[in-house]
């Protein structure tokens, strides 16, 4: 119970502006800039998401930020590619808490084992304050799986959005 009351209080004074700070525009337009050229070396997809907080209902269900990260991975059509190949990476400011989603296509290859490192070294970026850093770092690492398993053939049709979403 008392964890529940701190989660709640957590994520009650993580107001939506806190990404904005955290995520401003350069540092958006940074991402942005590294999915598309990392995107140009394989057939994968990578999307971006932050959310400050959840809302009282979802802390209520105790819904965690991997289940909100399979909830955003449906809702962006992260799933909607030709080879399954799709990766979401989701940031819950409130929780410190990075989560992977990838695709069934992709999941075959690189087991939850990988994804999780990858989203400690990220958290680890975080806690430092070093939050383009972190998502540069990720991005890259999800990158180099998806370049292993389907490298880029002739001209990659870009399948997604490579531009991070707020939520």
């Amino acid at each position: 119970m008392v964890e529940m009351m701190k989660r709640l209080l957590r994520h009650t004074l993580t107001p939506p502006w806190r990404v904005r700070q955290l995520f401003p525009a350069r540092v958006m337009h940074a991402i942005t800039t590294a999915i598309h050229q990392c995107e140009t070396h394989h057939r994968g997809e990578i999307r971006f998401a932050v959310e400050a907080s959840l809302d009282v209902p979802a802390l209520l269900r105790k819904q965690t930020a991997r289940e909100r990260a399979i909830a955003v991975f449906a809702q962006l059509g992260v799933w909607d590619t030709e080879h399954n190949n799709g990766v979401l990476i989701y940031v819950l400011l409130a929780d410190h808490d990075v989560e992977i989603i990838a695709d069934r296509g992709i999941n075959r290859h690189v087991g939850r084992e990988a994804w999780e490192a990858i989203c400690r070294e990220m958290e680890l970026d975080l806690r430092q304050q070093r939050f383009q850093e972190a998502m540069l770092h990720g991005i890259s690492a999800i990158s180099a799986h998806l370049a292993r398993h389907y490298p880029g053939q002739g001209e990659n049709i870009n399948e997604l959005p490579d531009q991070p979403v707020v939520l």
